[in-house]
């Protein structure tokens, strides 16, 4: 049987793996392929793709992880096999970038203010290009030695509710379940463990989703016969992924790679439909 981790990020986010070097982990891992899913930017794809031409049977799937709201509520929207190159859809990536960097500018505004020496140009020379995130802020406190881990960054400064916290801009999940599908992608809903309301996620389902990741480190065991009921009742499919961001994993919400796979038959449809297999 082949296995497939369906949700992972490189430097193109915030991972701290290059693409190329996530295909070589992932074959290290004994894993058959992987989706990358970078937050809001489908910049490390053309590498991985040009990389495993060189790799035989290694299923690589462009993919990418949008931000999204719904009813005040973080909600995350992963695309697969999409049109990474649609001139539409990369606009609307730049524009989520460049509001990330404002986000950025008015989180480390706020920690001047707290006591913390840091400057934006010190965070950016963490992302090379890729988007800028609270993992890098908290990277430089942690190694300017301000604080001691990622956890402490986010639970007393950077979480919702923290001193340094800033919205960002997001689109709705709605909108992004549409632009997925419209540069021909399959939509799914990512990481349903960290979705407090489970009327949020029917309403999701309701709005076109294509699959839910019933299997993630933040999914209860508790729930997955909750989104297997979902995944039957409504004809969709079930994908899993680890989130993986860094060997070893150095946070609950994220595992290492191929720590959460699924079997390809779970998606055959998927990739049938694509081309990716006869």
């Amino acid at each position: 049987m082949k296995y497939i981790d369906m949700h992972t990020h490189t430097t193109a986010s915030d991972g701290t793996l290059t693409p190329k070097e996530l295909i070589d982990y992932a074959i290290e891992k004994e894993l058959n392929g992987v989706a990358i899913t970078d937050h809001d930017t489908v910049g490390g794809i053309e590498e991985a793709m040009a990389y495993c031409k060189t790799k035989n049977d290694f299923l690589l799937i462009p993919g990418i992880e949008l931000s999204t709201e719904d009813l005040g509520e973080e909600i995350h929207i992963l695309g697969y096999m999409i049109d990474y190159q649609d001139e539409k859809f990369l606009k609307l990536l730049d524009l989520l970038q460049n509001e990330r960097k404002n986000r950025a500018h008015k989180i480390i505004e706020k920690l001047n203010e707290l006591g913390f020496k840091i400057t934006f140009s010190e965070v950016e020379g963490l992302t090379g290009d890729g988007n800028i995130g609270r993992p890098h802020i908290a990277k430089v406190l942690i190694t300017k030695g301000y604080l001691s881990n990622t956890k402490e960054a986010f639970e007393k400064y950077l979480n919702k509710g923290c001193p340094a916290y800033v919205p960002r801009y997001k689109i709705t999940p709605l909108e992004a379940i549409k632009e997925i599908k419209r540069i021909g992608g399959y939509a799914v809903v990512a990481h349903p463990g960290l979705i407090k309301s489970n009327e949020i996620l029917k309403h999701i389902v309701k709005a076109g989703i294509d699959g839910i990741e019933v299997f993630h480190p933040d999914n209860s065991e508790l729930k997955y016969d909750y989104y297997l009921d979902l995944v039957e009742k409504n004809g969709l499919f079930i994908t899993g992924g680890s989130d993986f961001h860094t060997p070893p994993a150095k946070d609950r919400h994220h595992g290492d790679l191929g720590s959460v796979r699924v079997p390809t038959s779970y998606i055959e449809v998927m990739l049938k439909e694509k081309g990716f297999i006869k």
